[in-house]
């Protein structure tokens, strides 16, 4: 039984393992965090957040130090999906922010139908002159 994590990781109960939701491909084991078989960019927060202040006139220019924090980026390391991104200071290891109970989700899981793609719900349109307060 494989069950669907977030947008992009799926974990397969019987196998006990990660799994990419886009091309498949067997991330690792579950009793670990899925960050372990990912690849990773450790990217320079000034990318992301460019100064607002012209760094050479401002000390202070509204974009994050390097020296003070860093962006990772989490990849699939076989499609290059981007599965999770974090803000961490620099020299703190990845963090680990899944931790799944295989037996539990297990139990859960038995008498339900296993679900491969995840089900929307019909598009709400709401009118302007609509509004209820």
């Amino acid at each position: 039984m494989k069950v669907l994590m977030t947008e992009y990781l799926r974990l397969d109960l019987d196998a006990e393992q990660w799994e990419c939701r886009v091309c498949n491909h067997v991330i690792g084991t579950a009793h670990k965090g899925y960050k372990e078989g990912m690849l990773v960019y450790d990217r320079d927060p000034r990318d992301i957040h460019p100064p607002i202040l012209a760094p050479e006139k401002y000390r202070y220019t509204f974009s994050p130090d390097p020296e003070w924090v860093r962006i990772l980026e989490y990849y699939c390391a076989n499609c290059g999906t981007q599965v999770e991104t974090e803000y961490v200071p620099p020299g703190h290891p990845p963090l680990h922010d899944m931790q799944p109970d295989l037996p539990a989700l297990r139990a859960q899981w038995a008498s339900r139908p296993e679900v491969l793609e995840v089900s929307v719900g019909p598009a709400v349109i709401q009118r302007a002159d609509d509004h209820k307060h």
